[in-house]
């Protein structure tokens, strides 16, 4: 009778020679012990996790599938696929074959008809969606294939009736905004302090909140950016304070932050600090594929049925499954592993933030309202030019996140060691050297210093008639359209605003610093989109 290949005694002639399964983080990458992963800080490697045994599918190196039901899912449809397994009478059209736009389409499988049967995946996406609630401390979760800009729009829908008032930090993205067009909310805007010396705007305040609460007893919701773009926070706990206290819930866009509370030297994530909701990007600071997202709530001021309605309203009937179960596996990662892998990435930064500062002139955001794992490098000390800095990093193979002439924003997360950002370090300071000049002042960005003045209210804006002026002719009318300046993407003007001199100035400067100018008909700038009859 033969001997299986897995039993005891078993004549596998690899099984002598395999290399032993993945016990770590740290094994999993490097299985025969080429590379040494560990931190200076944690030299004996005491704060590896211990992963469970047994794992044998190289897709899945950490063994998360037992924890992960959506990745499961993938993983056994993509093998069943490759293993032409699969003749699909179903979408998507490519039907799994990389013979014809060849292999950009591999690994993609539907999650309706792939991952599961299309009458049953809802039982598989309910059950990893409660998996994420529990980890994050909600009784409400979806996970979004159209990142946090749909999130955002959900959520917005989610509060409130049209023409009710939000109370809104301007410093936000454009999805909220574009939200307050789909809900016909109406913003009172609240803005954050700059700070001289950096140039980069801090949290809100919760006196600000509070104010304009008091201000406007009929709004029906706080809707707060934290932490902002530049990684600066707000007092969270305070402003949900603030908010029940006035009967509306919180709602928090936290993109960037969806590592937060998972090790106890970071802030507390926002559900945690008290909000009702946040929206946090699974694609930004976990390793999830571009787009993943993850929306959660605690339903004692919000209606979960109205944010099922919410979220459906905006998100694709097609997602893709493996964006959904790449949101899976960043989840059951950051529940085993993330306190380690955090840990991991604070003491890099920190290391980082601590050699930048060896070289004259340069400086870093750092302190008390700085979310620690940021890296927010401050050139103006040096004379030096983002944009030019940004133009060596790419040259170097080290793109980053944002670059002005004033700040270099790069983007470390829980998939970088002290190893790889160390060597950004020294790459990223060459890169200053070869650019210093003389030292300046650092002038805060248009999107940061912008005191909107809504004269209508965003929906009502956005489907107005409206008509293309001149630049000079478009100061003091109202604009019907959005434009924000890249970076940071932070709009300037939006539908409803009265368009200042002094905001197509500042746009232009930003121009002609070499930024992008999004979402505006005419990126020239030579002409605006303005309301006709304002």
């Amino acid at each position: 009778m033969p001997v299986p290949s897995d039993a005891p005694g078993s004549l596998d002639p690899l099984a002598a020679t395999s290399p032993p399964e993945p016990r770590t983080v740290r094994d999993a990458l490097d299985p025969v012990g080429l590379l040494d992963l560990r931190d200076p800080g944690d030299p004996a490697g005491a704060g590896d996790p211990r992963d469970p045994v047994g794992v044998r599918d190289p897709r899945d190196p950490l063994g998360l599938r037992g924890d992960a039901p959506m990745l499961a899912a993938w993983l056994d449809f993509t093998r069943q696929a490759a293993a032409g397994e699969l003749s699909p009478m179903a979408v998507p059209g490519h039907k799994q074959r990389q013979d014809l736009v060849g292999a950009v389409i591999a690994g993609d499988a539907p999650f309706y008809g792939g991952l599961d049967t299309i009458k049953h995946a809802d039982h598989l996406r309910a059950e990893g969606e409660a998996r994420a609630a529990a980890l994050w401390g909600a009784d409400w979760c979806r996970f979004s294939v159209a990142g946090s800009t749909h999130g955002n729009q959900a959520l917005a829908l989610a509060v409130g009736e049209p023409g009710q008032k939000v109370i809104i930090n301007r410093t936000l993205h454009r999805s909220l905004l574009l939200g307050l067009v789909l809900a016909g909310l109406y913003p009172v805007w609240v803005t954050p302090e700059v700070d001289p010396a950096s140039g980069l705007p801090g949290g809100v305040a919760v006196s600000a909140v509070e104010q304009a609460l008091g201000a406007h007893p009929d709004a029906c919701a706080v809707f707060l950016g934290d932490p902002t773009y530049v990684g600066t926070v707000a007092d969270l706990a305070g402003h949900a304070a603030a908010a029940h206290a006035a009967g509306v819930p919180l709602i928090v866009d936290s993109a960037w932050a969806a590592h937060l509370g998972f090790h106890p030297d970071l802030p507390p994530h926002a559900i945690a600090a008290g909000a009702d909701a946040m929206v946090t990007s699974a694609h930004k600071a976990l390793p999830a594929y571009t787009q993943g997202a993850l929306v959660l709530a605690r339903t004692e001021r919000l209606d979960p049925a109205r944010l099922d309605r919410a979220f459906e309203a905006t998100h694709t009937t097609s997602p893709a499954g493996a964006i959904m179960a790449s949101i899976d596996a960043a989840r059951a990662l950051l529940a085993r592993d993330g306190e380690w892998l955090c840990g991991r990435l604070l003491r890099a930064v920190a290391a980082a933030r601590r050699r930048l500062r060896e070289v004259p002139g340069l400086d870093v955001l750092d302190g008390p309202g700085v979310e620690p794992t940021k890296l927010v490098v401050l050139l103006a000390g040096t004379g030096a030019h983002g944009n030019l800095v940004e133009a060596d990093l790419i040259a170097a193979g080290m793109p980053v996140e944002m670059a002005d002439r004033d700040t270099i924003i790069p983007i470390p997360t829980i998939a970088d060691d002290g190893e790889s950002i160390a060597a950004f370090t020294e790459v990223l300071i060459t890169a200053i050297e070869r650019n210093r000049g003389k030292p300046r002042y650092p002038a805060p960005a248009a999107a940061w210093t912008v005191r909107p003045q809504t004269v209508l209210g965003p929906r009502e804006a956005f489907f107005a008639s409206n008509q293309t002026v001149p630049a000079d002719a478009a100061v003091g009318r109202v604009s019907a359209e959005l434009i924000a300046p890249y970076p940071p993407g932070v709009p300037v003007l939006a539908p409803g605003e009265l368009i200042t001199a002094e905001a197509i100035a500042a746009l232009r400067e930003v121009a002609a610093d070499g930024g992008r100018i999004a979402y505006a008909a005419d990126p020239t700038l030579a002409t605006f989109q303005v309301l006709a009859g304002y």
